[in-house]
């Protein structure tokens, strides 16, 4: 069962930054699509980016600021977030296919 484990997450100020790790427990080589989601209190889970072997995606509500990105050979996917904005306060979440990260908590806030 392949796992997948979140972290880098915390408490940073408007207009900072942050970069999320997703560490996954087998090779990432083969798999095509995985991707970042966030949900925040209230709401439904939503798409923040994805990436596959040569094509990125991201959220209309983050484009421009953050990145998506894998390395392979560390069997890793990373979020970079700047100019963060309190409305990206949520739980990131990290997917490939079915599976799911238990999530790291992002609180933008001065």
């Amino acid at each position: 069962q392949v796992q997948l484990v979140e972290s880098g997450g915390g408490l940073v100020q408007p207009g900072g930054s942050l970069r999320l790790s997703c560490a996954v427990s087998r090779s990432i080589f083969s798999f095509n699509v995985m991707g970042w989601y966030r949900q925040a209190p209230g709401k439904e889970r939503e798409l923040v980016a994805s990436i596959s072997e040569n094509r990125t995606n991201y959220g209309d509500s983050v484009k421009g600021r953050f990145t998506i990105s894998r390395d392979n050979a560390k069997n890793t996917v990373y979020l970079q977030m700047k100019s963060l904005k309190p409305e990206d306060t949520a739980v990131y979440y990290c997917n490939y296919w079915t599976i799911w990260g238990q999530g790291t908590q992002v609180t933008v806030s001065s």
